[in-house]
C-alpha cells in the first residue's frame, strides 16, 4: 500500500483522467463522506473520491438517496476534501437542487464548489436536464454525468433492478451519452446497466466511462465505500465484490471492548494517569 506524503503527490485532474482513458489505464473511484475514510482511501491512491448521494442511504439511514439536502452534500463535501491530497473529488448534486431550472442548477453547483472546495459536481440523467449542465459548464465548473440506473428517479422507474435491457431504452442511453460528452462533461458514470452496453457506450465516447455494475470493457470502476468494506450488510447486488468484513471486525471490537468494561479489565494500570 502506497501512502503519499505531501510533496510527491500529484494531484489528478479532469485532464489526467482523459489521459488514462487513452493510454487504457483503469480509473479507480470509490465514495466517501467523511474526513477519516477519505484520509485512507486518497492515501491508498484512489483516483476519484465521489461524495455521493448514498450518504443520504449509508450515513443518514434513509431508504433512498432523496432526503439528503444541499447543505448536507456540502458538509460531507467539505469534510472529504480537507483529507484530500492526491484524488479528483466530485460532488453529487441532490435531488431538488437541479431538476427545477437551470438557474437552480448552477446556483446549486457554485455552493458546492466555493463551499467545499470540491473539484467537480455530478448529475443523474441525460437529455431532461442537459440545458442544466450547459449552464454549469459555461461557468467553468466541470461535470460529470450519470446515466443507467438513477437512484434519484427510483419512484418514477419503481424498482432498483437493471435499466435499459429494452432497445428503446438502450438508444436513448446511448443518445444522452453523446449529448453529455458533446456537451462538454469530463466523464459519466454508468450503473447497472448489460455489460455489453456499457462496452458499447464507452467505445461510442471519447471522455472516460466509470462502471458501477456496468461491466468489466469499461474505463473505470465506482463502488459504494460502507459496500466495498463490508460495512452494508443487507445491500448485496451482484456488481459489489467485498473487500473486507468491518462489520464482523468492528463488531467483535466492540463486542470485546463491553467485555473488558464489564470486567474492569480496562483501563488497566497502564493505561491510566
Amino acid at each position: 500500500m502506497s501512502v503519499h506524503k505531501k510533496q510527491d503527490v500529484k494531484k489528478i485532474t479532469t485532464h489526467q483522467l482523459q489521459e488514462m482513458k487513452n493510454r487504457g489505464e483503469k480509473i479507480a473511484m470509490l465514495t466517501a463522506y467523511d474526513y477519516s475514510m477519505a484520509k485512507i482511501i486518497d492515501g491508498a491512491g484512489m483516483d476519484i473520491i465521489l461524495v455521493g448521494d448514498s450518504a443520504s442511504n449509508v450515513m443518514a439511514g434513509n431508504e433512498t438517496t432523496l432526503p439528503i439536502t444541499l447543505d448536507q452534500m456540502i458538509y460531507h463535501a467539505s469534510s472529504v476534501v480537507k483529507a484530500v491530497q492526491r484524488a479528483l473529488v466530485v460532488v453529487d448534486l441532490p435531488f431538488g437542487s437541479y431538476q427545477g431550472s437551470s438557474g437552480e442548477a448552477l446556483r446549486s453547483a457554485i455552493r458546492i464548489m466555493k463551499e467545499s472546495g470540491a473539484h467537480a459536481v455530478k448529475l443523474e440523467g441525460g437529455s431532461e436536464i442537459i440545458d442544466s449542465v450547459e449552464r454549469i459548464l459555461k461557468a467553468g465548473i466541470p461535470v460529470m454525468g450519470h446515466l443507467g440506473l438513477t437512484p434519484q428517479s427510483i419512484y418514477k422507474f419503481g424498482t432498483y433492478s437493471v435499466r435499459a435491457k429494452e432497445e428503446a431504452e438502450a438508444n436513448k442511453l446511448k443518445n444522452d451519452a453523446l449529448q453529455l460528452q458533446e456537451a462538454g462533461c469530463f466523464g459519466l458514470v454508468l450503473e447497472k446497466i448489460p455489460a455489453i452496453l456499457g462496452k458499447e457506450v464507452k467505445e461510442k465516447l471519447y471522455i472516460p466511462v466509470i462502471g458501477i455494475g456496468a461491466g468489466p470493457d469499461v474505463d473505470g470502476q465506482v463502488l459504494v465505500m460502507q459496500d466495498m468494506l463490508g460495512i452494508t450488510q443487507e445491500f448485496k447486488p451482484r456488481f459489489l465484490r467485498r473487500y473486507a468484513d468491518v462489520f464482523s471486525v468492528a463488531t467483535q471490537a466492540v463486542t470485546q471492548y463491553i467485555a473488558d468494561v464489564k470486567a474492569k479489565d480496562f483501563p488497566n494500570k497502564d493505561e491510566m494517569y
